[in-house]
């Protein structure tokens, strides 16, 4: 089979396994749309065991950032003086620098996972009613971003992988 149908058809199958599992028995557990996003930073990073690894390490990274400047946005009480556009603006250009700058080291140095997986965290509570709250950031459930969305990172990481080793198969020759 040439590679591109066989490209075309491992992630067929493996994405369609990927919607069953995260609609069926992890329902609740990971976000298929995360999931998505992970495995395109996966094969935008090449792909390889080095970019599972890096979608893995950068994505759960920025999670934890964008965790982290959602807690600030709702404690620091600057939204009062500054209004919460604004407050908000500050608070994403700090962390956004921060996980950028933070590919001075080489186990952050995936910037496109680290970003995806920030943008899918805010994505998520900014997008889901009710989720933007001190509650679903502190506590130990899936509502929490750093559960929730990492999990469907590292999902996103294995299913990237299990999608090229599926096509590397169907390429062989017999």
């Amino acid at each position: 089979m040439n590679e591109i149908t066989a490209t075309s058809l491992s992630i067929a199958l493996v994405g369609a396994l990927a919607t069953w599992i995260a609609f069926g028995p992890l329902s609740g557990y990971i976000l298929i749309w995360a999931v998505f996003i992970a495995w395109a930073g996966f094969a935008a990073l090449g792909g390889d065991n080095h970019a599972l690894k890096s979608t893995v390490v950068c994505g759960v990274f920025g999670v934890i950032i964008g965790w982290i400047a959602a807690f600030i946005v709702l404690t620091v009480p600057l939204a009062d003086t500054l209004g919460m556009p604004l407050w908000s603006a500050i608070v994403v250009g700090i962390t956004a620098f921060t996980v950028v700058f933070a590919s001075n080291f080489q186990i952050f140095g995936a910037v496109p996972a680290s970003v995806l997986s920030y943008a899918a965290t805010f994505a998520y509570l900014l997008q889901t009613n009710e989720r933007m709250s001190l509650a679903t950031l502190t506590n130990i459930n899936f509502e929490n971003p750093l559960l929730l969305i990492s999990l469907s990172v590292i999902f996103g990481g294995l299913f990237g992988k299990i999608s090229v080793v599926g096509a590397t198969y169907m390429t062989k020759e017999a």
